[in-house]
């Protein structure tokens, strides 16, 4: 019998729609192998192999939900009834996070178009603002303005998407930011898309913290991801207040 990676057997076998559900289920711990103690989505098993899903799996449409969850939790950050603008939303995963704890609005913002879930789509609570750019951020496009403000952007650096983002929030308000070092450096820094040197990591989130201070952001806490980033990357969830 031939073997398959562990995330392709999931989807076969319909114990997840999508592999991306699939790998979060098992960055999340929620996904048990015998004879793996932590059981990996490139691993290669057997297809008639016992897998068994935990019923908690994943409770996001992808597993940045995961790591916001982690973060609000660590930071005892309340979000029911809030107005929130989501920067980065992509598949949606920050975003689920926040409806499912109560925020009465999310803006979300994507460059891309087409990845939001359908289900975040179809929500009256969401305002998808997909082809726009982080940069790009008008104010007037939200009304009213949100006081939370989270973000998980990819291919630039948070240090050029804070003040157009800034400029949109209401007073006060907070801001959680995932930052990923391999897009904070120079490319000689981060070979491969990874960032291994601990030097290197720390200089990347010193250059978001410096210049969120310098744009009057209070620091308020900042974590380790519960979850590691693509390729294994280290990642840091970092709150703001603004004043």
């Amino acid at each position: 019998m031939t073997k398959i990676r562990l995330d392709l057997l999931l989807v076969e076998r319909g114990l997840f729609p999508t592999r991306t559900k699939a790998q979060a289920a098992l960055m999340a711990g929620k996904v048990r192998v015998p004879g793996k103690d932590r059981p990996k989505a490139g691993d290669l098993v057997m297809r008639d192999a016992p897998v068994e899903v935990l019923a908690d799996a994943c409770p996001y449409v992808s597993r940045g939900g995961l790591k916001l969850a982690g973060a609000l939790d660590a930071f005892k950050l309340g979000v029911a009834g809030r107005v929130a603008l989501d920067l980065g939303a992509s598949t949606g995963g920050f975003t689920d996070c926040l409806l499912q704890r109560g925020a009465a609005k999310v803006y979300a913002v994507d460059v891309g178009h087409g990845q939001l879930d359908a289900k975040l789509r179809a929500d009256a609570r969401v305002v998808n603002l997909e082809k726009t750019h982080a940069r790009d951020l008008d104010p007037a496009a939200f009304s009213p303005r949100p006081d939370l403000a989270v973000m998980d952007v990819s291919f630039i650096s948070l240090t050029m998407v804070l003040k157009p983002l800034l400029a949109c929030l209401a007073r006060p308000a907070a801001v959680v930011a995932l930052v990923k070092p391999q897009f904070e450096l120079e490319p000689k820094k981060t070979p491969k898309g990874i960032v291994k040197d601990d030097a290197h990591r720390e200089e990347a989130l010193t250059r978001v913290r410096d210049a969120a201070a310098a744009l009057g952001l209070r620091e308020a806490g900042v974590i380790e991801s519960p979850l590691a980033g693509a390729k294994g990357n280290r990642e840091w969830l970092v709150y703001w207040t603004l004043r």
